[in-house]
């Protein structure tokens, strides 16, 4: 009588043992959103310069304006993900000094700057240094793993919310205006207004103006940690309406509208900036006054209740 085997046989176990995937090693793919943005944004500075070679001046000056954007995306959702790395921040700086530095300094050369030779070049120039120190001055303010870098020192608490200078995308949008209003004054069919702010002595002075204040320890709004009043909530959506109707329908004249904004923002956001700064001085000055009365009165108390 043939009795059959109760062991399995090797390939009947080896079908039923559960399959093991090789595990890939590398980042994960949200990792690396943040430094895939930065990449769009710097393809999308050397797109402006590629335009401006054809004197395509419009799809020139709005992909620094999506340079700009992406700019302030990357960040934001690398701190999001928490996807910050030493590498991004290089890249993004990297990015920065061609989408802003370079690619405006390019596009306003070919467009007006080119009719004064040397001498219109040295603004340029000049804005295109200004642009890598200042962003070689946020790099040395990083820290390197457990060495920091040498650098200015950390801000206060009260500075957390402010930049030092005019930060790069800002920076970038103020050169570029020359280029929004002469498109807005063009569209509007009003020609010598668009011939005067595409003279070269108007568009150099804003270049030096514009790259002193990038070097310059003037404070600035970051508009992280703003906060909006109650009764300013309503009147801030409204005009945030009204300047995206403005931007659909005269995209070049909101551009335009929006550096001059910005421009009448540095007054407030320094007087802001010295405001908190008195206040904080006088909190660290009354600190020690208010520890030397507390260690006063202390000492009253214990010659009062010591038994003599």
């Amino acid at each position: 009588m043939n009795i059959p085997s109760r062991i399995p046989s090797t390939r009947r176990r080896l079908r039923l043992m559960p399959r093991r995937r090789a595990r890939i090693q590398g980042q994960s793919f949200n990792r690396l959103i943040p430094n895939i943005l930065t990449l769009l944004g710097l393809c999308a500075g050397l797109m402006a310069m590629r335009f401006a070679l054809d004197e395509r001046w419009e799809p020139a000056a709005g992909l620094i304006i999506l340079a700009g954007a992406i700019d302030g995306l990357d960040g934001r959702l690398a701190r999001l993900l928490k996807a910050t790395s030493r590498f991004g921040a290089e890249f993004d700086s990297l990015a920065d000094f061609l989408s802003f530095g370079v690619a405006p300094c390019m596009i306003l050369y070919l467009w007006t700057m080119h009719d004064y030779r040397g001498l219109g070049f040295v603004p340029c120039v000049m804005f295109a240094v200004c642009m890598s120190l200042r962003l070689a001055r946020f790099n040395a303010a990083l820290d390197a793993g457990p060495v920091p870098l040498p650098g200015p020192p950390p801000k206060p608490a009260f500075a957390q919310s402010f930049f030092t200078g005019v930060p790069a995308p800002a920076g970038a949008v103020l050169a570029m205006f020359p280029v929004f209003a002469s498109l807005a004054f063009q569209g509007w069919g009003w020609d010598g207004m668009a011939e005067a702010v595409r003279h070269p002595a108007f568009v150099g002075l804003l270049l030096i103006a514009v790259a002193l204040a990038l070097v310059s320890t003037l404070p600035t709004w970051s508009f992280k940690n703003f906060k909006v009043r109650r009764e300013y909530v309503l009147p801030l959506l409204l005009s945030i309406g009204a300047y995206a109707a403005l931007l659909v329908s005269e995209p070049w004249a909101a551009l335009a509208a929006a550096g001059l904004i910005y421009c009448g923002m540095l007054p407030f956001s320094f007087r802001s900036y010295l405001r908190l700064k008195r206040e904080a001085d006088e909190l660290v000055e009354s600190s020690p006054a208010e520890e030397t009365l507390g260690e006063e009165t202390s000492g009253a108390e214990d010659t009062r209740f010591t038994p003599r």
